[in-house]
């Protein structure tokens, strides 16, 4: 099934969808003693593998983290060929003084902030949404 490619439409269905939890990001030179069950999403790097994971794992597994953050999904599902969503909705966080960092999954954007901002985060989203149809 192709995602939708048109922005219009993208952001006109995003629907932002704020997941429960504490999420954080880990970075491990390995991570054999990880089970794949428990993370959300690795990236292997030069300097490392970075892991994100809930943050109730992350301290049972005892790992050393910096950044809380909410998880925020958007719903429609969006073509990796997709242009300038993600441009338009960090633009729109930006000003609301809310960083993001984001990872584009096969069928979802997913959208990392601040865990005290998830909230508001979500309203910037919808806001945007609402705006652009």
């Amino acid at each position: 099934m192709a995602g939708e490619k048109n922005l219009a439409e993208m952001l006109k269905g995003m629907t932002p969808k704020l997941n429960e939890g504490e999420y954080v990001f880990v970075t491990l030179p390995n991570v054999d003693h990880i089970s794949r069950a428990d993370t959300i999403c690795e990236f292997k790097e030069e300097e490392g593998v970075t892991v994100i994971i809930a943050k109730q794992k992350a301290d049972a597994l005892q790992l050393p983290y910096e950044y809380i953050a909410s998880w925020i999904t958007l719903e429609i599902h969006s073509s990796l060929e997709g242009v300038g969503l993600t441009a338009l909705f960090s633009s729109e966080l930006a000003k609301n003084n809310i960083s993001c960092n984001v990872v584009a999954a096969y069928y979802h954007d997913h959208i990392f902030v601040d865990h005290e901002l998830g909230e508001k985060a979500v309203n910037v989203l919808k806001t945007l949404s609402e705006n652009y149809s």
